[in-house]
């Protein structure tokens, strides 16, 4: 039950954080989601970062429940973006290139596709005016 407690503790400051990083950058970037990248690439260089580190054969070894809490809580509620990313560069490390390749492709052409397919469901069982006034607060809360 415990693991279960500390990713959630982790999911809640990770969101929290993530939310926090998107309303300081809101205008930056002339309508390029700059916090998003900067999230996702924060993030995925703290799974990488402390998740190396870590290891029971890394540098500062640490309880399975301080890495869940880290990089499944606090990384998965900041971004998922960061499990993806090492999830990749494991496939590389493991000479699994195709592999890699795949994952990288599918994940970025289907997940754009599952946005499309969602957002055009959402759109014909959603009223025009509504689906106006929401567009501008859609990325800021």
């Amino acid at each position: 039950m415990m693991p279960y407690i500390w990713v959630t503790l982790g999911s809640g400051l990770g969101g929290l954080l993530r939310y926090a990083l998107t309303r300081l950058t809101i205008g930056i970037g002339g309508g390029f989601p700059v916090g998003t990248v900067l999230i996702n690439i924060v993030g995925s260089f703290v799974i990488g970062y402390f998740g190396t580190l870590t290891l029971q054969t890394g540098r500062y070894p640490a309880s399975d429940n301080l890495r869940l809490f880290v990089m499944m809580g606090v990384c998965g509620g900041f971004t998922t973006f960061s499990s993806f990313s090492l999830q990749s560069l494991d496939l590389m490390r493991s000479g699994h290139w195709g592999r890699a390749l795949a994952n990288v492709v599918l994940s970025v052409v289907l997940c754009i596709s599952a946005v499309a397919a969602g957002h055009a469901l959402a759109h014909r069982v959603t009223p025009e005016q509504a689906i106006a006034e929401t567009a501008e607060e859609e990325f800021t809360g």
